[in-house]
């Protein structure tokens, strides 16, 4: 199998191996770690796809690009991962509703679509830290809109030989959400609420990750600092797997025949999820178009409108709050790759994000873009689909889902493209109870998420999931607010 080795989107070239890039997470430059090429699958190897589970279509698709790893090490990382955590057999069932499918992304632990990556990452940084023969003590650092923060705490909650920082906008996530965080038992735990933003968590740990005083520092204590989030390269390529799975599943079932290309339509924030989805196409899988699904914070709808991705703008608080953001660190992957792998041109660029909010790509890297379609969808939009799929199909989607299948509306109405299509499921509707109650009928708006947990299950006829039982009798463990000035002195009170 051919090597593949990881350098920074911004030009540092250290040809590292996947256990290097995994560990450091993000690149000393400050760019982010991208394979020096992309893995192709050709037909008579595609064609194999078809008849594997979701774990060993996993290692067939993460041994491609992780080669320094043991096909024996990845097994087990991959067995460790998918267990009986999931709900789900097959980990990600694929519902058919009329002529939709939907790809159920959120029967892990924490109900969303980061259990897919997060319950493998800590196995894959375990096994990294021993082939590296790494002695330190590995530091987690997060920001989350949301989702991601969970599903870390959960995966490396009580793991040996590391700790986890998770940083949370304060005011902008749901109460669910928030109270998943807040309880996470762990002695190697910590959440830290911010007042502010995504936008501001998420930067401001992008600066401590290459604050040298503070690395020098940790380093005297024997820390080093790792990443959860879809800038880490092992969080990116499990994603890759779900989508090779739903084309072989489309498949299995007689609905499309090989080689047909079929479409994603994925709800899209930090752009990790739908980055995956352009990295399966390049390694061979037909892909028609990617859908790309924003709420009202809709700075990469307009980018995928005019080239000009603007940060500066107004943030808006909406009801699928995980999209909640400005600034889509994933993007500067795309940007490296559209621009003919050229960092002078990615640095320019993020240059120009940092000084001035905003940048334009060449015209020749907007036609690069044309695999993608941006659309956007209002919150009127976002609750009409919940109510019209649930009363048509008694289908219960989350806001997220149903922002993905309102801009795939939109997308049939401008193109009449009627290739088949699959919609990216990426949280459970019992993580947004009162938004989707809210959708169902208004009188739910008058009360609070946990109170409607038992009338969504009456109501949808669905089983209320083991965590978010679990979350009624839990206590908060963790309830730390802090300024975005002071994330920093908050990390040092935990580890120093």
């Amino acid at each position: 199998m051919k090597e593949i080795y990881y350098n920074s989107t911004r030009g540092l070239n250290k040809n590292f191996t996947a256990s290097r890039a995994i560990l450091n997470g993000i690149s000393e430059d400050g760019g982010l770690f991208i394979p020096h090429t992309i893995p192709f699958i050709d037909e008579e190897e595609l064609k194999k796809l078809k008849y594997m589970t979701y774990k060993e279509l996993a290692l067939c698709i993460i041994e491609k690009f992780f080669t320094d790893f043991s096909k024996e090490e990845l097994k087990e990382c991959i067995d460790l991962a998918y267990d009986n955590k999931f709900e789900s057999d097959k980990i990600v069932p694929l519902e058919k509703v009329g002529d939709v499918f939907y790809l159920e992304l959120f029967h892990g632990p924490t109900l969303a679509f980061k259990d897919m990556a997060l319950c493998l990452l800590p196995h894959l940084m375990k096994t990294a830290a021993k082939k590296q023969k790494l002695h330190k003590e590995i530091v987690i650092l997060t920001a989350t809109s949301g989702d991601t923060g969970k599903a870390a705490l959960e995966g490396f909650a009580n793991v040996e030989g590391t700790k986890i920082v998770v940083f949370f906008p304060e005011q902008g996530v749901s109460k669910i959400q928030k109270k998943q965080m807040v309880t996470q038992q762990g002695g190697n735990t910590k959440v830290v609420g911010i007042e502010g933003n995504f936008d501001d968590a998420q930067s401001e740990v992008k600066k401590i990750f290459n604050d040298h005083e503070l690395k020098e520092e940790l380093n005297e204590n024997s820390y080093r600092f790792s990443s959860a989030n879809s800038i880490n390269i092992g969080r990116l390529i499990p994603q890759v797997v779900y989508y090779f799975y739903g084309y072989m599943e489309l498949l299995r079932r007689g609905e499309i025949n090989f080689g047909n290309k079929i479409n994603f339509s994925v709800p899209t924030g930090n752009f990790g999820n739908i980055l995956a989805a352009y990295y399966a196409k390049k390694m061979g899988l037909p892909i028609n178009k990617l859908i790309c699904a924003s709420n009202e914070n809709r700075v990469l709808y307009d980018f995928f409108e005019n080239g000009t991705y603007d940060a500066e703008r107004e943030f808006i608080l909406t009801i699928s709050p995980s999209m909640d953001i400005l600034i889509s660190s994933n993007l500067e992957r795309l940007i490296y790759d559209i621009s003919g792998k050229d960092s002078t041109v990615v640095n320019k660029l993020m240059t120009n994000l940092s000084e001035h909010s905003k940048y334009t790509v060449s015209e020749s890297m907007k036609e690069e873009l044309k695999v993608f379609y941006g659309g956007f969808a209002s919150e009127e939009e976002t609750l009409k689909c919940i109510k019209e799929t649930f009363d048509t199909y008694q289908y219960l989607m989350d806001t997220h889902t149903s922002v993905a299948y309102s801009v795939y509306k939109n997308y049939l109405r401008d193109t009449c493209d009627d290739t088949k299509t699959i919609v990216v499921s990426t949280a459970s509707p019992f993580k947004f109870t009162k938004s989707v109650m809210s959708a169902l009928d208004t009188k739910y708006s008058y009360q609070e998420d946990l109170e409607l947990v038992e009338v969504m299950s009456k109501i949808a006829s669905l089983e209320i999931p083991a965590p978010i039982r679990k979350l009624e009798d839990s206590k908060v463990v963790h309830n730390t607010v802090c300024k975005r000035e002071e994330m920093k002195e908050e990390i040092r009170k935990f580890l120093l």
